[in-house]
């Protein structure tokens, strides 16, 4: 029986600690042995976000206790792991740096290949931990620092369709959790107290709605939610904006998402259409249900990675680097980390003043 490969895989880009061990079955599937996730929601709860040098001190005081936990949880010997795959970007410098060097370290130890990951690819292939995904596929990638359509040609193939212009939508839900005197981290809250509101309450901005192609544009919206929380005297007010907000988004998301639908059937051709909602923001069930019924009406299958791997984890980064150990993509130990680093490296970066789209 040939030998299958065991991979380590790292991540700490932002305000998670994280380890797994991945290997696949005879079928060539990925098999998850360990996957250990350690949150700092209690070291920035009072700053109401993440403070980078905090992180960072979090991730070195973790980080060779978390990798210890899953290696033991796997079942594994330090001695077996094949190859060591650390999150090298996007994110926070001076998180990714304490993930990176600690994988290359485990790397010149044991004298095994090192791979440096794209976060960002770790979730655009993270449905591929619990489903059988074929390319091409449409994904939505929507968590706390980035929201883009990505066309998902193949393994390392990645055109982008729509990215935000200013806030990504798990940032504009943190955001708007804070002015309403939610703790950090408030996004996910936000769905809960909608729940108490009513959603037609208030009219809120959709920037950038009947234009820009499927792109997103989400700080209008934020600050037109600031301005009213000012005004808001009773819980029940509360519960409406919360909710008139949740709505909001809906509604953009369902709208560019059909303009999505359009660019990526136009550039595939497709035996099947199918569409991955990726990121931390795609644990909102009034999300999901939305982009499901969505799918039904246009012929398109859905698919999500398991709740709790939506956010971030070590195990879609593990599952990156067992597909590059497949192909040989190794990398030096001299690699640097690289706090912005997109996908599709020939798309025009669009942030900032006079974006024109």
């Amino acid at each position: 029986m040939i030998k299958k490969p065991i991979i380590i895989g790292i991540e700490t880009s932002c305000d998670e600690t994280a380890a797994s061990i991945i290997t696949e079955d005879e079928q060539g599937t990925p098999l998850v042995l360990s996957n250990i996730i350690s949150s700092q929601i209690n070291v920035h709860k009072e700053f109401g976000g993440v403070v980078p040098e905090l992180a960072a001190r979090s991730h070195l005081e973790k980080i060779d206790l978390i990798v210890k936990k899953a290696i033991d949880d796997s079942g594994i010997k330090f001695s077996e792991i094949d190859a060591v795959a650390s999150t090298a970007g996007p994110g926070l410098i001076v998180c990714l740096s304490v993930g990176l060097s600690f994988g290359k370290a485990i790397a010149l130890s044991l004298d095994k290949p090192f791979i440096a990951v794209n976060h960002l690819e770790g979730h655009a292939l993270s449905p591929r931990l619990n489903s059988n995904l074929e390319y091409p596929y449409l994904l939505l990638l929507i968590s706390g620092g980035h929201s883009q359509f990505l066309n998902v040609k193949k393994f390392g193939k990645y055109e982008r369709l729509g990215t935000t212009i200013d806030d990504a939508l798990g940032e504009a839900f943190d955001k708007t959790a804070k002015v309403l005197g939610i703790d950090f981290p408030g996004g996910p809250q936000i769905e809960i107290l909608s729940k108490k509101g009513n959603p037609d309450k208030y009219d809120l901005p959709k920037p950038i709605f009947h234009r820009g192609g499927c792109n997103l544009s989400f700080a209008g919206l934020k600050t037109a939610v600031l301005k009213i929380a000012k005004e808001i005297k009773t819980d029940q007010e509360k519960f409406d904006l919360a909710a008139s907000f949740q709505k909001t988004i809906e509604m953009i998301l369902r709208k560019k998402t059909l303009e999505a639908f359009v660019q990526f059937e136009k550039k595939n051709q497709l035996k099947e259409k199918v569409f991955v909602i990726a990121g931390g923001v795609a644990a909102n069930k009034k999300i999901r249900s939305m982009l499901v019924d969505l799918c039904k009406e246009q012929n398109y299958k859905s698919i999500f990675p398991p709740i709790n791997l939506c956010g971030d984890n070590a195990a879609m980064i593990g599952m990156v680097g067992l597909e590059k150990f497949k192909l040989k993509q190794f990398n030096e130990l001299d690699c640097s980390a690289k706090p912005r680093w997109a996908l599709d490296e020939k798309a025009t970066f669009l942030k900032g003043a006079g974006i024109k789209l």
